[in-house]
């Protein structure tokens, strides 16, 4: 079970979010960089305990309409080989020393555990307090054949989401710009066989809850 630390990272969250944002597709922010805040989020546990899994929900008041971003990312005390692509920046822990920060989408481990959400077989925990579980992510999955990653096929970045590629022709659609659903009731688009749904601040202090995955049977387009 995942232990959270109260101490320090230096440099923050946010502050790591603000550099590296911008360099996304799906940035929809200020040209002079995003104007972040901390919206939601949750956490999964590395049953080896050895990364950091956090989903994190942010909000970008910089443009003309404030924008909420997913953010998955990993949380690990050495390089990941073959990732330099993802990697968001590095860190000091007040209790861990240099964490490595990546973007979770392209880090096996997240990815792995994100299918057992999905699946129902992982529990989503909550993203301040350990060993505590986090209720109000639900989810969803039609078909019994297990999820793993499609090992010859790479995770795909545009200018909405990212597509994991799956085995059996399926695809994980990881939303990264959030929409809050319609009266808080997710509802899946056509052609979904599971979806992940997760809760969020809007700039009014107002509680919402959208899809931040959805699992498409075959290469996953949405609306």
């Amino acid at each position: 079970m995942a232990v959270i630390h109260r101490t320090f990272l230096k440099p923050g969250k946010l502050e790591l979010l603000t550099s590296w944002l911008p360099t996304r597709p799906w940035y929809r922010g200020g040209a002079a960089g995003p104007e972040l805040a901390k919206a939601g989020g949750f956490r999964l546990d590395d049953p080896d305990g050895a990364v950091g899994i956090e989903f994190m929900v942010v909000t970008d008041v910089s443009g003309a309409e404030p924008v909420t971003y997913l953010v998955p990312l990993t949380y690990r005390d050495a390089p990941l080989d073959g990732a330099e692509h993802a990697l968001v920046g590095t860190a000091e822990h007040g209790v861990l020393g240099r964490r490595w920060v990546y973007d979770g989408c392209h880090d096996p481990v997240l990815v792995t555990e994100l299918l057992a959400l999905v699946e129902g077989t992982a529990q989503a925990q909550d993203q301040n307090v350990s060993d505590t579980p986090a209720p109000d992510v639900s989810r969803s999955r039609s078909g019994e054949a297990p999820l793993a990653p499609d090992l010859g096929r790479v995770p795909a970045d545009d200018r909405d989401g990212t597509d994991l590629p799956l085995s059996q022709g399926t695809t994980l659609r990881v939303r990264r710009l959030l929409r809050p659903a319609p009266d808080g009731a997710p509802v899946l688009p056509p052609g979904a066989i599971g979806h992940v749904a997760a809760p969020w601040n809007l700039p009014d202090g107002t509680r919402t809850k959208g899809l931040i995955a959805v699992l498409h049977s075959g290469r996953g387009t949405e609306e």
